[in-house]
């Protein structure tokens, strides 16, 4: 099992990972921040779905999610469509020009990370991919319950500090 100084470091590192998240963000198209990429991807990647199972999966409420899908629709980028099983639903599906649009995220993004990562081996690229997915699996659903830390025997509590993560 890792030392305290060494998930002290990951959490410092995680902290961080927003500045990456930052730099991908700008490079997204002006009519398309973050959110709408979001969403681009996921019905992309799992094709047509309900909006609740598309806030499921974005991990945010559903007011959230009527922002962003309100947002790529009025770009023409979706279609809402009724679904015949419950009329008060709509399936959220990709339009020709949303493929297009989720080509272009894929090819900036894509590019970006080249870019950032041209001294960066083959395999420390893979390895980075495989971490970064074994981390997410460790965490589970995050919109689950949060489970409690593990407490410290009595005996050897941690005494408080004011340090912080980042």
């Amino acid at each position: 099992m890792a030392e305290q100084a060494q998930y002290e470091e990951l959490a410092r590192q995680l902290s961080a990972i927003g500045a990456v998240k930052r730099g991908m963000g700008r490079i997204l198209p002006s009519d398309c921040p973050a959110g709408s990429a979001a969403v681009l991807t996921l019905l992309g990647q799992y094709g047509e779905m309900r909006m609740s199972r598309l806030a499921e999966l974005l991990s945010v409420d559903m007011s959230v999610t009527s922002r962003h899908v309100a947002h790529v629709a009025d770009r023409g980028w979706i279609e809402r469509s009724p679904d015949p099983a419950d009329k008060r639903s709509r399936i959220l599906r990709l339009t020709p020009d949303g493929h297009e649009q989720l080509d272009e995220l894929s090819r900036r993004t894509s590019r970006l990370l080249a870019d950032r990562l041209s001294d960066w081996s083959d395999h420390e690229v893979g390895l980075l991919i495989h971490l970064m997915g074994r981390l997410r699996e460790s965490f589970g659903d995050c919109r689950a319950a949060p489970q409690r830390p593990p407490q410290a025997p009595e005996a050897e509590a941690p005494e408080p500090t004011t340090r912080t993560p980042a």
